[in-house]
């Protein structure tokens, strides 16, 4: 799934107005909480903790208008716990986030 700037560059720019600085700022906050949210996710090793970390990343995504990472989210929660693929997909869209 593919990294699309829009909707949550277009949150960061509506919170930090014109404000560079604190949109740099904010980017690399969500940034390193997708990075601990998808680190938990990955260590989770029970159902209580996929689930809870699922939810944790649906959130994070939903406040920030990242709809494809809600999609993967969302599919988090419907799969087994511990299910590689989805967390790989969650991994990949971080990386194509921290590179733009």
């Amino acid at each position: 799934m593919a990294y699309e700037a829009g909707a949550l560059d277009a949150t960061l720019a509506a919170a930090a107005g014109d404000d560079a600085a604190l949109f740099a700022e904010l980017r690399a906050a969500f940034v390193d909480s997708l990075s601990r949210q998808i680190d938990l996710l990955r260590r989770a090793r029970c159902d209580g903790n996929w689930q809870v970390a699922a939810m944790r990343l649906k959130g994070l995504a939903v406040s920030f208008h990242a709809e494809p990472l809600v999609v993967l989210a969302d599919e988090a929660l419907e799969c087994a716990p511990g299910e590689p693929g989805v967390v790989r997909r969650m991994q990949a869209f971080l990386d194509e986030l921290s590179a733009a």
